[in-house]
């Protein structure tokens, strides 16, 4: 079970603070559940979207108010929205979706493809991946983390793979359309050499030498 502690945050505290404390700043919005600002652990946080990625459902543990008797609430959750830092790379920003377990959800996961293509091994082609992710909708306990294509069937030039070759698991509704291209196998473009520009300049000076020789020649003749 994938699973990730929150703890709610205030309009009060400063989203720098929060990070510069080693978390990640976040809300829970969704089925059954009031807009909630949280807090959760930069480390553990990069833990969990490595292994349940952004189509398992994760278990958010949220910390109740010591106040109100610490009370926590565990909430089914995808991770909805990541906002990364563009020049450090971080996480500066969480959205979790909040989900009902017994209704069907539609979420993009990734494909990854397996296999090495007969017709790239024996230089028929190039392969070329069109595709790299795909929609479902399944329920939240069927939803697959990903799918894999095996390219090992492309044997010839232009052979293809679409979406309708996939083979979901039970429970899977596949959302893009089926007679979308995965991957094919393309031709192999031939590089061109490009001639070297033509120096008009020396060219002329080329022309101008050998009329000064030709000139200097009949001079001499005529001497």
């Amino acid at each position: 079970m994938n699973k990730l502690t929150a703890t709610k945050r205030s309009k009060a505290e400063r989203l720098e603070t929060i990070r510069a404390n080693g978390m990640v700043p976040a809300v829970v919005y969704g089925a059954r559940v009031e807009n909630t600002m949280l807090s959760v652990s930069s480390t553990d946080f990069g833990k969990i979207l490595k292994k349940a990625g952004e189509s398992s459902t994760i278990v958010l543990e949220v910390k109740g108010d010591s106040e109100k008797g610490g009370v926590s609430q565990n909430i089914d959750v995808l991770i909805h929205d990541i906002q990364v830092d563009p020049v450090k790379g971080f996480t500066v920003h969480v959205d979790f979706l909040a989900i009902d377990m017994n209704k069907p959800v539609e979420v993009t996961i990734p494909v990854e493809f397996i296999g090495v293509a007969p017709a790239e091994k024996n230089s028929l082609g190039v392969l070329v991946k069109v595709i790299h992710e795909i929609d479902i909708e399944a329920l939240p306990k069927d939803l697959p983390h990903n799918v894999t294509v095996d390219v090992s069937v492309l044997v010839a030039l232009d052979d293809q793979i679409h979406i309708k070759d996939i083979v979901l698991p039970k429970g899977v509704k596949m959302i893009t359309d089926e007679n979308e291209v995965i991957a094919l196998i393309a031709a192999i473009k031939e590089e061109v050499e490009e001639s070297a520009p033509v120096d008009l300049a020396s060219i002329e000076v080329e022309k101008k030498g050998k009329k000064d020789e030709e000139v200097e020649a009949t001079e001499e003749k005529a001497k």
